[in-house]
């Protein structure tokens, strides 16, 4: 039942607790199967010390198998997430409508993969560099701490993880 499934990709290092914790939480609390995707199998590391295990590697992910795919943030996502095999899983996930969604720095992998063009979205701007992501890729810049456009949530950090995991629930449930 790949409906009730939802894969959470983390940074093998420097992924962001929070925004991994909170959304793994209420989806789980609601009966949903979460599921931990890496760059690396093993065990991933937080940017405060804490792990999680991983249970598929990124280059193994079949999106069809989900029924939604969510990027979490920190400070090793665009270290170790920023790449090719990220990029097609999210256009993979997105040319099958499913939800679909990033938080904190991750938005900006969905926007070099090609995803948010013409759509509205947030994401973490401490750096100043947001709109020189977004703009060359087509990507309506929301100053909101989540937005949700179609079937792709973007949030921008830990101070909206609690908000993006109930988009995240809100979501799935009306695709159920």
């Amino acid at each position: 039942m790949r409906k009730k499934r939802v894969l959470l990709i983390v940074a093998h290092e420097g992924y962001q607790p929070i925004e991994y914790g909170e959304p793994k939480r209420i989806l789980h609390d609601a009966g949903f199967e979460v599921v931990t995707a890496s760059n690396n199998i093993g065990t991933a590391t937080a940017n405060d010390g804490s792990t999680t295990p991983v249970d598929v590697a990124i280059n193994r992910i079949i999106p069809i198998e989900y029924g939604g795919i969510f990027f979490i943030g920190g400070p090793g996502a665009m270290e170790h997430l920023d790449n090719e095999v990220s990029y097609a899983v999210a256009q993979d996930a997105n040319q099958e409508n499913l939800p679909l969604g990033a938080i904190c720095v991750s938005p900006r992998i969905l926007a070099k993969a090609g995803v948010l063009e013409r759509r509205r979205a947030t994401g973490w701007d401490g750096d100043g560099e947001l709109d020189s992501v977004y703009e060359p890729h087509g990507v309506i810049r929301v100053n909101k701490p989540v937005v949700v456009d179609g079937n792709i949530i973007t949030a921008t950090g830990p101070d909206s993880a609690r908000e993006f995991a109930e988009a995240i629930l809100e979501l799935m449930t009306t695709r159920l």
